[in-house]
């Protein structure tokens, strides 16, 4: 079949323009990530002397390195439109986001999707895949107090040992309230097969769009964040409970992300962008902790439940193009989530004059020195 002139000056363009989102996405790495270790070192002063502040300034960097993620599928046109409860009501509360995972992209569309939700963003902890801490990020993830998990049976139990070591010494001493984990503990199409044979084998739902969750770090979180007057647990009338950690984590906010026609984006496609603009859909519902339960046995089959939910609500949005509305309603309403252009640009234009300023810095020192 013969190409048409047409044809050939579209395939042109997509592959110019993502030869030039990539070059401004190299370019962007290579002053942001280095400014923000570089403001960091500057400020451990700071850190001796006023730890609160110094994770404050560090949380506003966090924030402004993740809007610029977001901002690379933003001018793409990838965006996002949200559904269920309002989580802007939670944003200053401690709370625990379970999100299903379908592919890298699933990242960058909570980057984007929480960027105004408050304080939310420079207050929260991730979890990922090991992998992720060799990536360029990975050294903001590092330093931000993010837990990098290593999957596999054999390195389950020394790796939950380590996540609740790593939420003691870190989250309530950097100040975080929100924790982002993928309960599936991979992409789906890597998981399903495996899930389905699960499902059969034990005699659960047969699962398409989700797979089931694992159970390990969503317990190990709940037992250490959630304060002992919770989750089933009434502490004793001689308890006391230490000021910071006199509320806890207060709700799991159940997160459930739909692509349409179930086709995901990749963290090639928010960088490169030769997909055409796409509206990804995003889903919350809201769970009290202390409606969550606290023995191993229950809270498996409540975590269950939640999937079993997102398989429905993906179900419906692929056959209808929306999520169903809640119980009791006709209509789901729809918020559509929007990014300042002009925000975005000046996060920018401070990160390249930031790598401006370090560099300069850095010639009149060695110009002095040599």
């Amino acid at each position: 079949m013969a190409v048409t002139l047409e044809q050939a000056r579209r395939v042109g363009y997509t592959c110019l323009k993502a030869l030039l989102r990539f070059a401004f996405m190299v370019a962007n790495n290579l002053v942001a990530i280095p400014s923000y270790v570089l403001y960091l070192i500057m400020l451990q002063p700071l850190r001796m002397l006023d730890s609160k502040s110094f994770w404050y300034i560090e949380g506003v960097l966090f924030k402004w390195l993740l809007a610029m993620v977001a901002s690379w599928g933003w001018w793409a046109g990838y965006t996002v439109v949200e559904w269920g409860d309002d989580v802007k009501a939670v944003s200053e509360d401690e709370a625990m986001v379970l999100v299903n995972h379908q592919a890298t992209g699933d990242v960058c569309t909570l980057m984007m999707c929480l960027q105004d939700k408050g304080t939310v963003v420079r207050q929260m902890m991730w979890l990922m895949d090991h992998i992720f801490k060799y990536t360029n990020f990975g050294i903001v993830s590092l330093i931000h107090g993010d837990f990098f998990i290593r999957q596999g049976r054999t390195h389950r139990d020394q790796q939950l040992v380590l996540l609740k070591d790593h939420l003691e010494k870190y989250y309530r001493s950097r100040n975080r309230k929100w924790i982002v984990l993928f309960p599936e503990g991979g992409f789906l199409r890597k998981r399903r097969e495996t899930s389905q044979a699960f499902a059969k084998k034990n005699n659960l739902p047969f699962l398409k769009h989700v797979t089931l969750p694992r159970l390990g770090a969503t317990q190990v979180i709940l037992k250490t964040l959630v304060a002992p007057q919770e989750n089933g647990t009434p502490a004793g009338g001689d308890t006391v409970i230490k000021e910071s950690k006199a509320k806890g984590l207060q709700w799991v906010i159940d997160t459930t992300i739909a692509y349409p026609k179930g086709e995901p984006i990749d963290i090639q496609t928010w960088i490169l962008g030769y997909r055409q603009p796409t509206v990804t859909h995003v889903h919350y519902r809201i769970f009290p902790v202390k409606d969550v339960p606290a023995e191993p046995e229950a809270l498996t089959d409540w975590l269950y439940q939640r999937f079993i939910e997102k398989e429905d609500l993906l179900t419906h949005f692929y056959e209808t193009g929306a999520f169903p509305p809640p119980k009791g309603q006709t209509k789901a309403i729809s918020r559509e989530m929007t990014l300042s252009n002009l925000w975005l640009v000046g996060i920018q234009s401070l990160a390249f004059l930031s790598g401006g300023m370090w560099y300069c810095i850095f010639q009149y020192l060695y110009h002095c020195l040599f």
